[in-house]
């Protein structure tokens, strides 16, 4: 088989991939837009009105400012925390340095279901912590933290390390030398950790159902909507708003992440 052909098969296996993959995901906006309640072809007529419904559902409302209160404050805490753990294990000499980045990574190998348990009966039977955002926003940060530090080891190891080491020659110290060299370098990667983590944080719904007190994030709030068929076409319409955004952040984070990173050929990409 030549070359051409073996690329020709390649190109249309990848494209039926993506449809597999992301075809019945893309559905979300189709059918947010239909006037019915129901999740079925034809459509009947192009509408507003789910969207109209959704911005003005208090709960909603509600559910969704709180998830973006979790999602920022474990996007910061996790970026500091990734920040360092990166800055330690790939400019510093540690002994035991793998099994630290293990248990570091172990978050991303348990089962959330697994991992979900294990922190309520912490939380409840160990330390008797009330159920709440606190305690949400505490299980976001152990699963972002290893998505934070991989995303700053890249960057970290990215940029040539003889900047700091001449900033140490001139007399600056560790903490001018960071903030001077280091941090506007590995600037995109913290950009992209934050972003990352937000979305993490923002998607997950399987912790949250374990943990959560009286305020409900906006995953379990859509998730307690689809008992109702009337309010299947409003939930559609949110999804097809988170689905939009985070494909936004996911990409730009991405980009920021591979800016200024020399690529194999000696480029920018």
């Amino acid at each position: 088989m030549s070359k051409g052909i073996r690329f020709d098969l390649l190109a249309v296996f990848a494209v039926f991939y993506v449809i597999f993959l992301y075809g019945p995901v893309l559905l979300l906006p189709l059918f947010s837009f239909n006037d019915s309640i129901y999740v079925a072809f034809p459509l009947k007529e192009f509408t507003f009105k789910w969207y109209r419904e959704m911005i003005e559902n208090t709960q909603l409302i509600k559910a969704l400012y709180a998830s973006v209160k979790v999602g920022v404050a474990v996007a910061f805490v996790s970026t500091i925390l990734g920040v360092l753990a990166a800055k330690a294990l790939t400019r510093y000499y540690l002994p035991g340095r793998g099994a630290v980045v293990a248990v570091i990574m172990v978050p991303l190998v348990i089962p959330y279901i697994i991992l979900a348990i294990a922190l309520l009966t912490i939380f409840r039977k160990f330390f008797d912590f009330e159920l709440s955002l606190w305690t949400i926003g505490a299980a976001h940060v152990v699963i972002t933290v290893p998505f934070s530090m991989l995303v700053m080891m890249s960057r970290l190891q990215g940029f040539d390390k003889s900047l700091e080491e001449a900033s140490a020659d001139l007399g600056q110290g560790p903490w001018t030398t960071f903030w001077k060299v280091t941090f506007p370098l590995a600037a995109p990667g913290i950009v992209s950790s934050l972003l990352l983590c937000f979305t993490t944080s923002f998607d997950e719904y399987l912790l949250a159902a374990f943990l959560a007190g009286n305020d409900a994030t906006l995953p379990l709030f859509i998730f307690s909507q689809l008992r109702f068929p009337n309010r299947l076409p409003g939930t559609l319409a949110l999804g097809s708003c988170i689905l939009i955004a985070s494909c936004i952040i996911v990409t730009f984070s991405e980009w920021l992440r591979r800016r200024g990173v020399p690529s194999q050929d000696g480029g920018i990409v």
